[in-house]
This record gives C-alpha cells, structure tokens and sequence, in this order.
C-alpha cells in the first residue's frame, strides 16, 4: 500500500480525507450507497465520480475487485478510491466493499433494482406510468436513505418554537416552500413563503434569535434564495438549506443541512420534477415532527380549520 492510501486511510497521527466520517460514525448502509452516489456524485472530481460511477454500475463486480483493481478499472489511482469511499461515508475501501456485496445480494433478490430506466419519446403512456412511478419510489428511498435525522430533529425543535418561519424557494422549489408555509399555518404557526427575492430579503431583514428561515433549492446555488438566507442568517436567526447538494453555497448560511437526493436527469424528466418529489417528502418530515411535538395546540388548530373550510367542500343544493 502507497504512503498517499496509508495516510487517507486515516492512519494514527495523520490526515483524514475531506469529508470523512468520524470515529463515532456509522457506514452507510448498503440500501444508502446507491443513494449517496447520486448525491454525492455530481460534486465530485471526474476522477472520483468514474469510481463512483463503476460501483454503482456493477456492485457485484466490483466487490470483488481489490483497491488495486478498482483503480486499474476505472483509469483511476488507488488514493482516488479511497479517498472516494471515505467520501461516500466509509472509513475504508473494505468497508466499502462489503456494501457493496450488501448491495449486489439485495439486487440479485430483486428487492434493489439496479438501474432507472430513461422515458422514450416514443414510449406507450402505460410505459410512462410505470418508469415514472419507479423514479419517485427511488427518489424517495434515496432521501430517506441519505437523511441525516440528528439535523432534522434540529430543524424540527427549531421550527416548534419559532416565532415566525420564512421560507425561501423559487420555481419548482417555491412550491414546496408554499406547501410547507401552508401546513405550518394549518396548525396555528406564524409562516410566510417567499419567492419573490427582493421581498424575501426585506423580510429576512427583520428576522431575528428565535425566528426560522428556510431556503429551498435543488443546486444549492441559487442567488435569489442563498441571498436572504445569508441576511437571516446574520441577524441571528436558525436557519435550514433543503438542497441535493450538501456542499453548495446555500450551506455557508445553514445551521441546518437536510439533503435531498433526485433520480438521473434525462430530456423529459428534468430535475425539477424529481427533486420536487424529494423535497415535498423533507417538509412532510419537517411537518410531522413539528405537529408531533405541538400536538396539544396542533390537534384543536387542524380541527378549526377543517371545520372552516368544511362547506367549501359540500356539494350545492340543487
């Protein structure tokens, strides 16, 4: 073994690689690893991204291949690999081959599909129904695999005593922010969606101790939401990024990180569509636990408000 892979292997006294795990942490578990590729893998080096991609690809094969062999497989050098299952949260090369065992039983099985498949243009809607309905069920498993529930039990205790929650998106991610603002206020809490910027930020300015911001966005780049979270931010409120990048610009100013995964991109599945579904899965998340700790004054709120809109949703007498 080179002195570079001794010395991201983390040995006693020396460096640990970027990101690494702790000594406390836990690997991911096999069902997470094809999670923390598609996260991960977009801000990765070229380098880094081709094992990624391999282990992905073909768990079984390269399970059995030693770090040796995984570089010479990939064009890549022993380092790269290590460094890249370090990154992907494991503390070493052979833990990460044991996942990926994990992860070649579990698709032989058949319970892990290996693969999505890209809707065709000339594809039958039945086609249609069936891939997209197997994207959002991955794309969900892939968030919920990859959620980090210590920062959401933060997030969570934040928001139950927040005088008043802002909540940043735009586009596709301002929707969510408004399905979010929309639940917070049907159990009698003070929130406000925000996707129009200059806005955003003249009402970040008046947040402080004790208030929540939220920003929203897939890329975690995204100025009109990254600004009044970085406003919020300074005035001393808790703020929280929902993002499918864990090491974008929008987190500088989170306290809170809660990452999203998506499934691939293709020409008629953007990443507005599948990132949408991973992020409507967070706030739900966000929204349960909040309602579960406020339950005493969020039953009787929810009651009132469904009593109030009650006749909204009778039929006309004719």
């Amino acid at each position: 073994m080179t002195q570079d892979v001794k010395e991201i292997f983390g040995t006693p006294g020396g460096p640990s690689a970027p990101g690494a795990p702790g000594p406390h942490s836990t690997p991911p578990a096999p069902a997470a690893l094809a999670a923390k590729v598609r996260t991960l893998a977009p801000s990765m080096t070229r380098s880094m991204q081709r094992v990624a991609e391999a282990v992905a690809k073909d768990p079984a094969g390269c399970s059995a291949l030693t770090v040796t062999g995984l570089a010479e497989l990939t064009g890549t050098s022993e380092a790269t690999v290590v460094r890249t299952a370090r990154l992907l949260g494991y503390p070493g090369y052979r833990d990460l081959r044991l996942a990926l065992a994990g992860l070649a039983a579990q698709q032989q099985s058949g319970r892990a599909p290996a693969l999505t498949t890209d809707i065709a243009v000339d594809d039958p809607i039945a086609d249609v129904v069936a891939k997209l309905a197997y994207d959002e069920q991955q794309t969900l498993a892939d968030t919920a695999a990859g959620l980090d529930t210590a920062q959401l039990g933060a997030a969570v205790t934040a928001l139950t005593g927040a005088r008043r929650t802002d909540v940043y998106g735009i586009g596709a991610s301002g929707l969510v922010a408004q399905d979010l603002t929309q639940k917070l206020l049907r159990i009698g809490l003070i929130a406000h969606a925000h996707s129009d910027p200059h806005l955003a930020v003249t009402n970040a300015v008046q947040l402080r101790a004790g208030d929540v911001a939220i920003a929203i966005t897939h890329s975690g780049s995204t100025g009109d939401v990254i600004e009044p979270l970085r406003v919020a931010f300074e005035h001393g409120a808790t703020t929280v990024a929902i993002t499918g990048r864990p090491d974008s610009p929008v987190t500088q100013y989170a306290d809170h990180v809660l990452t999203t995964s998506t499934s691939r991109e293709s020409e008629l599945r953007p990443a507005a569509m599948s990132s949408r579904t991973s992020q409507l899965l967070v706030v739900d998340c966000l929204f349960i636990g909040v309602a579960q700790r406020t339950y005493e004054s969020a039953a009787p709120a929810l009651a009132a408000s469904y009593e109030a809109l009650a006749h909204r949703h009778r039929s006309s007498p004719r």
